[in-house]
């Protein structure tokens, strides 16, 4: 039975490998589809470890193949979103679900950030196991048009608060109990940060501060730079 992978985006029906398939040859079968432009594609073992990954997801990721080949996925993440991802491969490996989509940031080697919506697929053989698990990523469009902007003051402290624990994955109820407000008033200043911003959730609204510099690099948890605060 040969992969089809289209129907797996639309369908959560498991994906199976031929019978001898070798799993690093997962990606060559399809290459046509895997070389679309603005596709990241890479190939995972069972413990979710790079196999091998399309020219696009070097080239986004900032990474030769040699540096991410036999590296775990995860490792390559935002540590904001390591865990929640983590749990999604997880349920892919035990079967519990055929595929999932995700938002995801990846930290590139000079610490700028990826921000896209993932796919994860699990490729399962003829006995029925998972062999390995294909991820794809779309980055988002505006990443690079972000990057152009000056640093302005944005911000009001209290909004640099809320967005420094809402990229650290701080809940809304912790983050009340923190910044001493209700949690309407986390929410309100959420909700302003999104239409400040122009994100449309949560994970957008981090991908996109991180993108415009508005977060020291390298630090954690997560601190906006003074220059972005009135």
């Amino acid at each position: 039975m040969s992969i089809d992978v289209g129907a797996a985006l639309i369908d959560e029906e498991p994906v199976f490998l031929p019978v001898g398939q070798e799993v690093n040859d997962s990606l060559g079968q399809y290459r046509s589809f895997l070389d679309q432009p603005g596709i990241c594609v890479a190939s995972l073992d069972h413990a979710t470890r790079v196999i091998e990954a399309n020219l696009e997801f070097t080239r986004q990721f900032g990474r030769s193949l040699a540096d991410i080949r036999g590296r775990a996925f995860c490792e390559l993440l935002h540590p904001s979103v390591r865990d929640k991802m983590g749990q999604q491969f997880t349920r892919l490996t035990d079967h519990q679900r055929a595929r999932f989509e995700e938002r995801v940031l990846a930290v590139r080697p000079d610490h700028t950030v990826l921000g896209g919506e993932l796919t994860g697929l699990a490729l399962h053989g003829e006995a029925g196991y998972v062999e390995s698990v294909m991820v794809l990523v779309r980055p988002d469009r505006e990443q690079r048009d972000d990057l152009l902007i000056g640093r302005k003051k944005l911000l009001s402290t209290m909004e640099a608060r809320v967005i420094e624990g809402v990229a650290a994955g701080v809940s809304t109820v912790q983050l009340a109990s923190m910044l001493y407000l209700s949690r309407g008033g986390v929410e309100y200043h959420v909700t302003t940060l999104l239409r400040k911003m122009k994100a449309s959730n949560r994970p957008a609204l981090v991908s996109k501060a991180y993108s415009m510099g508005i977060f020291r690099l390298g630090s954690w948890p997560p601190r906006v730079l003074p220059e972005f605060v009135k």
